[in-house]
């Protein structure tokens, strides 16, 4: 058993909490994949229902190709909030930390972050990243 909620698909995804899409998620709308993250970041787009971080924005930008690209990235991320972590966060980030490790577990600070901003204002992740079952009570889900 794991600590994220089963995915949703389809029409369900609308009807959920707002969404904070992984890097992964983001990769597959960008590149226009037709997988269910990429279909679930477009549906919850058009009804506004998705929310960033500033730690997604920058593993985005290392990725950026070109001009074109970039502006298509920042286009997109004007148009939604971008919350922000706080020392609040910092320090919950930190206590997240102590508990994985001594559960045994590691996760990158990047997916830590992630993780506390969406316990802290109740959204689910979209992601394909497994860790993320690791952090008790997040909500995730793959598309």
């Amino acid at each position: 058993m794991t600590n994220c909620e089963p995915p949703k698909v389809g029409r369900n995804m609308v009807n959920t909490k707002p969404i904070l899409p992984d890097t992964c998620a983001w990769i597959d709308f960008f590149n226009a994949r037709s997988t269910p993250m990429a279909l679930a970041v477009e549906q919850a787009l058009r009804h506004g229902r998705v929310v960033t971080c500033g730690v997604v924005k920058y593993e985005l930008i290392q990725g950026i190709r070109d001009r074109q690209e970039q502006s298509l990235f920042l286009d997109v991320f004007r148009a939604i909030d971008c919350l922000e972590i706080n020392d609040e966060l910092w320090i919950a980030a930190g206590h997240l930390s102590k508990a994985l490790r001594q559960r045994g577990k590691t996760l990158p600070l990047s997916d830590q972050l992630i993780g506390v901003v969406a316990l802290q204002h109740d959204l689910t992740v979209l992601t394909i990243d497994r860790h993320f079952e690791d952090i008790i009570g997040l909500s995730c889900s793959s598309g």
